[in-house]
């Protein structure tokens, strides 16, 4: 499994260290996307749309290494009428009111490749965003991302990016839609489309095939009753080994607090000093 895997990763990992195009890799569930990075020689930084995302690609969340403000992004030199006042960013705006420092600059210049985690989430501004500061970094203003390769990861079954109405009845004017690929910056260069289908996480030919068919919005009866038959009427809530799923913070919380009861010994808080 683990040859397979790797044979999958250093697959893709020569299309990107052989060529300077734009990719979106993606890939069921358990397909091995991230082994990918370790495979470039190629100078790259990772970057995901969210704080838990960048944690888990051991990267930088976007807003944070381009030091982007919250709100939308207008890929035009000045907001057009619509817009002013709201909570949009310019690229006149971007450069003067955020500008970047002589060491992210350098950062930047000397990038050869930017990973981007989770692109299901990441909204077609944003991406349009990372476009102009890598222009504007690099000093090449005639090739996307100032002439940086973009490779970006993620399965578009899964969480869409978020955009506000607001912001979306700004948007359209430039965009289709909010997912990346509608990006002005995709849209000059292109992009090649890399799907690694196999997947490794799951070696059950039968629980493969029922994710799948979740996936795909096609469960069957059978799916259905083969989930079923490993229901627990009788597992307890409070059960060795048993965790439980909640939709909402409060109630984990108060599951949690309520185990922490439970426990012998006394309690002591602490507070963070400021800074």
């Amino acid at each position: 499994m683990q040859h397979e895997e790797t044979e999958m990763a250093a697959l893709a990992a020569r299309f990107v260290n052989s060529t300077g195009r734009h990719v979106f890799l993606t890939g069921k569930a358990g397909t091995g996307l991230h082994a990918l990075a370790a495979s470039t020689h190629k100078r790259f930084i990772i970057l995901a749309p969210t704080g838990i995302a960048a944690l888990n690609a051991k990267g930088v969340t976007i807003h944070s290494q381009f030091l982007l403000p919250f709100g939308a992004f207008v890929p035009e030199r000045t907001l057009p009428p619509e817009a002013q006042g709201g909570a949009f960013t310019d690229q006149h705006t971007l450069a003067s009111r955020h500008p970047l420092n002589a060491l992210r600059r350098q950062v930047l210049r000397e990038v050869d490749l930017l990973i981007i985690d989770e692109v299901s989430m990441l909204r077609a501004d944003l991406l349009d965003a990372i476009d102009y500061r890598m222009r504007a970094a690099k000093g090449v203003q005639h090739k996307s991302f100032g002439g940086a390769q973009v490779l970006l990861i993620g399965d578009l079954y899964q969480l869409p990016p978020v955009v506000k109405d607001a912001e979306w009845q700004v948007m359209k004017r430039w965009y289709k839609s909010a997912h990346f690929f509608e990006a002005r910056a995709l849209a000059q260069d292109g992009y090649a489309h890399i799907e690694l289908d196999k997947i490794f996480r799951q070696q059950d030919g039968d629980f493969i095939s029922i994710l799948n068919n979740l996936r795909n919005n096609t469960v069957t009866d059978e799916d259905v009753r083969a989930l079923n038959a490993h229901y627990r009427p009788d597992t307890s809530q409070a059960a060795e080994g048993v965790i439980t799923l909640t939709t909402h913070n409060a109630k984990a919380d108060a599951i949690n607090q309520e185990a922490l009861a439970k426990l012998p010994g006394g309690s002591s808080g602490y507070n963070a000093g400021g800074v």
